[in-house]
């Protein structure tokens, strides 16, 4: 299995690459600054170094052409400003999702947020918000598309070790999950036919991940 992940160098992606190589997948991270190819081998994968920012979705088709599985794990990170939550969070899962149509990749995952559902209801202007509004932008137009979609939301993430049990459901309420088990969860989501279409809440829980994972 070929899988290309849109913000290979974050902390979920890295995990996820060195799920995926070590059980013999092809794994290609996306990024835009090349100081982090280094990080991306280490973990088993190789770079495509590519600002989803500035590209346009043919250049994006080429990296993900051959693949299996996209994997969108992208995000302007913290202190990263209001304009770049749209650029990012929204704008470039846009461009992934019109690049994976484009290079006839149908099995599609993105890695979305807890409460992007109540986005439309809050008001303020805080950078909180600004994001979730782009996350949520960003499900419905993967939602419009003709792609073999699922979508993600992890609750608050925790770099606490893995336990490879979780509560993974269509709502499962509120609560904290660590980074291991969000990739896990992802490696296994990838070749998980009954997940397709559905938008899945994620956070830790009792149940092992290939239950969790076969229940749905």
């Amino acid at each position: 299995m070929r899988v290309v992940i849109a913000g290979g160098h974050g902390q979920i992606a890295l995990r996820l690459t060195k799920l995926l190589s070590g059980d013999g997948h092809e794994v290609v991270g996306l990024v835009r600054n090349p100081d982090h190819e280094a990080d991306i081998a280490a973990a088993g994968g190789q770079a495509a170094v590519l600002d989803l920012e500035q590209a346009d979705a043919s250049a994006v088709a080429k990296v993900l052409a051959g693949a299996d599985v996209a994997v969108f794990s992208a995000g302007a990170g913290p202190g990263s400003g209001n304009a770049r939550k749209d650029t990012v969070d929204r704008g470039a899962a846009v461009l992934f999702a019109d690049a994976a149509e484009q290079a006839g990749v149908r099995r599609h995952l993105q890695v979305s947020s807890m409460g992007a559902d109540r986005a439309d209801s809050l008001t303020d202007n805080e950078t909180f918000t600004i994001y979730l509004k782009a996350k949520w932008a960003a499900e419905q137009d993967l939602r419009s598309r003709d792609l073999d979609w699922t979508i993600l939301r992890p609750g608050s993430l925790t770099n606490d070790p893995g336990t490879g049990k979780v509560y993974l459901a269509d709502k499962t309420g509120n609560g904290r999950v660590s980074r291991d088990d969000v990739a896990l969860v992802l490696a296994g989501l990838c070749d998980t036919p009954a997940s397709i279409g559905r938008t899945l809440e994620l956070i830790a829980g009792d149940t092992p991940v290939n239950e969790a994972l076969e229940s749905l």
